[in-house]
């Protein structure tokens, strides 16, 4: 069954690095299992999750390790969910060990690749998965990427037109990856008024929704770090002197 999954993320052209990932992880999970006598995904129980997240950290796993294990086992059991192979999700109701506090130097290269491709989930990770983008790509502001409308946006030459403090405009470029995100995006919303509208009445997304996307995104792929209040330093760092993408690309793609 995990080699069906690992298959199953090849089909959403997940890169090769993070098939690889889930196949260590789920293959290390599949060991303690069988130590533990488990057969059947169906015995799979929090209990289980639980105890190998334990012995993780017994055998000097970081904590922040165990976490992004338990976001691939995640992945797992909730494939093995919804292919009706299982009926309750055994990591349901499971917290990982509690992160690190602090901020680390940068947010790395890799780990934006995991925080964008394997973040976003439910019915609005299209969305979630462009802000984050979007973000990263750009280097914007939260506050600039809430207020941009479709007006602000060149599709065809690839820049945005962002209008900053004291009402001073700059030009900023974005990568082919965003691009395609947005041609599609523009489909999905009909490409009027703000690039990202809000919900429940509200004329566009806040800044709020955007803490909140990435605080939940990086939590599931096992980062450390992210907090609401320093979503603009780790993902605009490469663009503040990290120099981990190139000018106009993606976080996750490259131009």
């Amino acid at each position: 069954m995990i080699d069906s999954f690992l298959e199953y993320l090849r089909s959403l052209n997940r890169s090769d690095h993070t098939v690889i990932n889930y196949g260590v992880d789920l293959g290390q999970f599949a060991e303690y299992l069988e130590g533990a006598g488990v057969e059947e995904a169906s015995q799979v129980s929090r209990d289980h999750v639980r105890g190998y997240l334990r012995s993780l950290l017994g055998y000097g796993f970081a904590k922040t390790s165990a976490l992004r294990k338990l976001s691939s086992i995640r992945g797992f059991t909730g494939y093995l969910k919804e292919m009706g192979i299982i009926g309750e999700d055994p990591c349901a109701g499971v917290r990982g060990p509690k992160s690190p506090q602090g901020l680390p130097r940068a947010i790395s290269y890799e780990d934006v690749k995991r925080l964008i491709e394997e973040g976003p989930e439910g019915r609005d990770s299209f969305r979630d998965r462009l802000v984050l983008e979007v973000l990263y790509g750009s280097g914007l502001r939260v506050s600039e990427l809430c207020a941009l409308d479709w007006d602000d946006l060149d599709l065809e030459e690839r820049w945005i037109r962002v209008t900053g403090k004291g009402s001073k405009g700059r030009m900023v470029p974005f990568g082919f990856p965003v691009q395609g995100l947005l041609f599609s995006w523009r489909e999905m919303t009909g490409g009027r008024g703000p690039l990202f509208p809000g919900k429940r009445g509200a004329l566009r997304m806040t800044s709020r929704t955007v803490h909140r996307i990435v605080t939940s995104c990086a939590k599931r792929v096992g980062l450390w770090g992210v907090e609401p209040s320093h979503v603009e330093a780790q993902l605009r760092h490469p663009h503040a002197g990290g120099g981990c993408v190139p000018p106009g690309g993606s976080g996750a793609d490259g131009a």
